[in-house]
């Protein structure tokens, strides 16, 4: 976890900033000297008290997630992602006053944080990663390799399982258990965007935190979204409206600046539709062990196609 990341957070206690990490330590402690503790991951739990009342992913839910990802079955939908991302943060830093601003990424349900992992491992022209002092990033052509991220990232998520492989995957990092319905743990007007994909979407709490020209970035699935394996995973259903409902309940906050469609063919084995269902929020309804019972009837390699929406928003004035 680096500290440039720990900037722009504040105590959910008081509201005071957090104190500099010191190689060796392994608490996060504010100026007023609440503390908590950095699991040995590397993620930081901020819920104190009676913590939340949503329920966390489970760590098998987490672990299809993982496998299903890795497998790179949405590579278009985060190469799209990182193309409007680049194009928002590449705006923030042309309009900072200061030619030494560091834009900084929120991800507002990080989950295992591989959608962020892609974003900063990006490299070129617009790209989100500048070169070591003293390395050359063209001497290995492996993503990161003599670089490090030119943002600043705090990942948020409800499941301890999830942001114990958020932090390995992004160890420069923020990642916080958190619960996004409650006001988020950082200082107003400090994120350039504020990334949600598949999450819940807390629009006062986005809007306070985004700079006035910063941009909420939404990816939510088609209705047309894995039609030809919903109905026998047992996924749950999209609603046909589903792209008038987000900007509806954003409409307070926020107003739609663009919208961008991606689709993907998929070619799945078995095992993938078992972790694609169970990743989603079906897997808090599905039983893993009748899943795979139901799913071992389909086809060795299952055609479906995959539909997102990429949604853009700009805060109201």
């Amino acid at each position: 976890m680096d500290n440039r990341a720990l900037d722009a957070l504040i105590c959910p206690v008081c509201g005071l900033e957090f104190m500099e990490v010191l190689p060796g330590e392994m608490s996060l402690v504010c100026i007023d000297g609440h503390t908590f503790d950095i699991a040995r991951q590397g993620y930081v739990n901020l819920l104190t008290g009676h913590g939340t009342k949503f329920t966390q992913d489970t760590a098998a839910m987490v672990a299809a997630r993982d496998e299903f990802l890795d497998a790179g079955h949405y590579r278009a939908l985060a190469d799209a992602l990182a193309g409007t991302v680049e194009h928002i943060l590449a705006a923030a830093r042309s309009g900072a006053a200061s030619p030494a601003h560091r834009p900084l990424i929120l991800d507002a349900g990080t989950g295992t944080g591989w959608y962020l992992q892609q974003l900063l491992a990006r490299r070129g022209d617009g790209g989100l990663l500048e070169t070591v002092a003293g390395a050359d990033a063209d001497a290995d052509a492996n993503a990161g390799a003599g670089a490090e991220p030119a943002v600043d990232a705090i990942g948020l998520d409800i499941s301890k399982f999830a942001l114990r492989r958020a932090a390995r995957r992004n160890p420069l990092a923020a990642s916080l258990v958190w619960d996004l319905w409650q006001p988020l743990p950082m200082e107003a007007h400090r994120a350039d965007v504020v990334l949600v994909v598949f999450a819940p979407r807390n629009a006062a709490e986005f809007a306070r935190v985004l700079t006035p020209a910063g941009r909420l970035v939404v990816v939510t699935p088609r209705p047309g979204h894995l039609a030809e394996i919903a109905r026998q995973a047992g996924m749950l259903g999209i609603h046909p409206e589903k792209d008038a409902a987000l900007a509806a309940s954003l409409a307070s906050h926020f107003e739609l600046e663009s919208s961008q469609p991606v689709t993907a063919a998929l070619r799945l084995t078995v095992a993938d539709i078992a972790n694609v269902a169970l990743m989603g929020p079906a897997g808090h309804h599905l039983d893993p062990r009748e899943l795979d019972r139901t799913v071992a009837g389909l086809p060795k390699w299952t055609d479906v196609t995959a539909e997102f929406t990429i949604s853009v928003f700009r805060r109201l004035p």
